[in-house]
Parts: C-alpha cells; sequence; structure tokens
C-alpha cells in the first residue's frame, strides 16, 4: 500500500536530514527530494563508487564550496564537470566572485569590465589573474611532459594545478589533496582551452591526451571490489557532457546501480539533460531496477540539502 500525504510536523524539531526525510510524503518534487536521501543511504550501504556531475554554473555559485567540502571528506568518487568549472575554481582561490544588483545594465557592466552569469559578477581581473596562472601552470606541464616523454592527461593536469592552489575551499585543492580524479571531456571549451592553445603556439609539440583519460575512466568505473562487480551510482547536477559521459560509461558495465538527477531541463525536446533515468535504461546507462530519483529543481536549492544529508550519512 501506498504511503500516505502528508506535511512535516513542525511541532518537533527536525534537523536538515529529518525535514529532507519527512518531504518524501509531500508529493510532487519534494517526494523526489526525500527519496533521493533514501537512495544516498543505499549508495554508503554498498560503498558504491559514486560519480558527481555537475556544470560549470555550479562552480560560479556558492556550490563550489559544498562541492570542495564534499571532496575533503571522500565522499565522491569521481568528479566530472564542464571545463568553466576548473576556471572559475582558479578564479575564486585568488578573489571573490560578486552579487549582481536587480537591475543591472549589461553594457554598462561591459564598461565596467564585470561579466555577468544572471545575479552573479565576475571581473575581468579575475581572467587576468587566470591567464597568469595558466601560462605558469602549463609552462611546468611543459617540462613534465618532456621529462616523461608523454603527454599529460586532463586528469593529471587538474590534480597539478591542485597542488597549486592555497585555498581549503577549491574544488581541485581537495580533489588533489584526496586523490578524487577530475574529468573534463571537453577541455578545450573556454578561456582554459584558449590557454592551451596558446601554449601549443608557444611549443608545437605541447598538447594533452583526452583519450587517455578515456581509458583511465574505463578502467575505475569496471574496476572489481573484492572480486566482485562494483556498484555505481551518480548524483548529476544539470546535464549536458558532464552527464553523459558519466552514464556513457556506465554503460560498459550494464549501466547504473543508483542514479540521482536535480535539472530543470525537460524531456519534450529530446535533450540529454532533460532525459529521466528511465530513458537511460533504454540505452542500458541505467539498470533495470535501478534504484533512481529525479528532482525537477534548481541545485542551487536543492543540492545543499542533499549534501547536508550526505554529512549525516556518511558519519554514522
Amino acid at each position: 500500500m501506498s504511503d500516505k500525504i502528508k506535511g512535516p510536523d513542525f511541532d518537533k524539531e527536525l534537523s536538515i536530514p529529518e525535514l529532507v526525510a519527512s518531504m518524501s510524503h509531500i508529493g510532487f518534487q519534494a517526494t523526489e527530494l526525500g527519496k533521493s536521501a533514501e537512495i544516498l543511504k543505499k549508495i554508503k550501504r554498498d560503498k558504491a563508487l559514486l560519480f558527481l556531475t555537475f556544470t560549470s554554473n555550479m562552480t560560479s555559485s556558492g556550490l563550489r564550496e559544498v562541492f570542495a567540502w564534499l571532496c575533503k571528506e571522500r565522499i565522491p568518487s569521481i568528479l566530472i564537470t564542464t571545463v568553466g568549472s576548473i576556471e572559475e575554481d582558479i578564479m575564486k582561490a585568488s578573489g571573490e566572485f560578486l552579487a549582481a544588483g536587480e537591475k543591472e545594465n549589461d553594457a554598462e557592466l561591459r564598461e565596467q569590465g564585470l561579466n555577468r552569469i544572471y545575479n552573479i559578477l565576475v571581473s575581468n581581473e579575475h581572467y587576468t589573474k587566470f591567464e597568469s596562472f595558466m601560462e605558469q601552470a602549463l609552462e611546468k606541464t611543459y617540462v613534465n611532459q618532456k621529462k616523461e616523454g608523454r603527454q599529460l592527461t586532463p586528469s593529471e593536469l587538474f590534480h597539478n594545478l591542485g597542488k597549486e592552489l592555497d585555498d581549503e575551499n577549491s574544488i581541485l585543492f581537495q580533489a588533489s589533496k584526496n586523490g578524487i580524479p577530475i574529468f573534463c571531456p571537453a577541455v578545450t571549451d573556454g578561456s582554459f582551452g584558449i590557454a592551451l592553445m596558446m601554449m601549443q603556439e608557444k611549443h608545437k609539440d605541447f598538447g594533452l591526451d583526452i583519450v587517455r583519460d578515456m581509458k583511465k575512466l574505463y578502467e575505475i568505473t569496471t574496476e572489481k571490489q573484492n572480486e566482485k562487480e562494483r556498484k555505481t551510482a551518480a548524483i548529476v547536477l544539470g546535464g549536458g557532457v558532464p552527464k553523459h559521459h558519466a552514464i556513457l560509461f556506465n554503460s560498459l558495465k550494464g549501466g547504473l546501480d543508483y542514479a540521482i538527477y536535480i535539472t530543470t531541463s525537460s524531456p519534450e525536446s529530446g535533450s540529454l539533460s532533460g532525459a529521466p533515468p528511465e530513458e537511460a535504461m533504454s540505452w542500458g546507462k541505467v539498470k533495470a531496477g535501478a534504484s533512481f530519483a529525479r528532482v525537477k529543481g534548481d541545485a542551487t536549492i536543492l543540492f545543499p540539502l542533499l549534501a547536508y544529508c550526505m554529512k549525516k550519512i556518511w558519519k554514522e
């Protein structure tokens, strides 16, 4: 028999995890969020290999600090993101992004050297510092390439970049420190890519071995645990290339055992970002019988609630 629909009991003092758990009885998207918290318990119980995927706008926001904390606690096994996340994580290590006003004039912002991401402002000065940082970092990368006689992979480069940052709130810093690989299949899509191009103009034999990162991700995804197939899980924030990269590689092992999607996209247009876990089953990217939830909503609101639940679950 199905559970009854009811709201939380506010006569009781509820912790955030207790509130999220009670939301499973509210209905609509609240029920999906509550279901997500239950799936997290299964992921922890089975010691599943956990993919966390997110797009760069998430790092533009204060979710950056949430991702960094999760890495510090070694909760995700793998991060997959877009290259804008790498750029902006580096930028924030040397300066803050600002909140935009209610009625900004974008033409005037341009004249002031400010770039707008909805209600977040990024100064051109951040890009100047980023370019200087990358020029020095890539020179070191080129020296390593010549020494080792091979090109580094993007994930190896990100690991090294994390060592160059002194910021506890940095995703790269915490991932590097705690041995969590970061994969970025579209590494040339952004200022990071322009920095790579400029380095190759300077050193014609400079490059990154993206294909070898694919092999590395395949090997991690399909590795055994105690001679048995290890269960895999994905928390997917938004969609795009990071989402597809995670579910694609899981199709090579029969699909995800657990999936939590948080997205504002809809499936009707046929976009991958809006495609629900059920659709992924038809591709073998999510297993038939897998535990999954799809929450339609803004990850900047919903994911901090889930991350706080993870804090409790992973410490139990």
